[in-house]
């Protein structure tokens, strides 16, 4: 029996759609939505996956670990490398938040607009 439902889309509201698509599509080398603007932008992964990002009015990023804002939900994003990973992604504009729990195997980033996300070690 097939899956009754199956991941499309994720959606991060952001105070700057385009700000955020350009992030992200640097981090991970996938192309921008061709429909992508000022109010609703995004990428598309090679599975069909599309994350997009969506302008809000008022926005207030999450905060790590602190829950005064919640996080709500998170990325998770393999790669080869941490260290590597995690120093071009800073360059790119992620921040790294203090609390790191398990540094050695994953670390806890920030995206431009506050958004945590995970980096972690992919193992064969």
């Amino acid at each position: 029996m097939p899956p009754l439902m199956r991941l499309t889309a994720v959606t991060l509201d952001c105070p700057d759609p385009l700000a955020l698509l350009a992030f992200y599509q640097q981090a991970t080398d996938l192309e921008p939505h061709p429909k992508s603007d000022a109010d609703f932008a995004g990428i598309t992964c090679a599975d069909g996956l599309f994350v997009g990002f969506q302008r809000v009015d008022g926005h207030r990023p999450p905060s790590w670990p602190d829950q005064t804002t919640p996080q709500q939900l998170h990325l998770c994003f393999a790669v080869d490398d941490l260290d590597a990973a995690e120093a071009r992604l800073l360059a790119l504009g992620a921040a790294k938040p203090a609390h790191q729990p398990g540094p050695s195997r994953w670390r806890v980033l920030t995206d431009p607009a506050g958004h945590p996300f995970c980096i972690v070690v992919v193992r064969p």
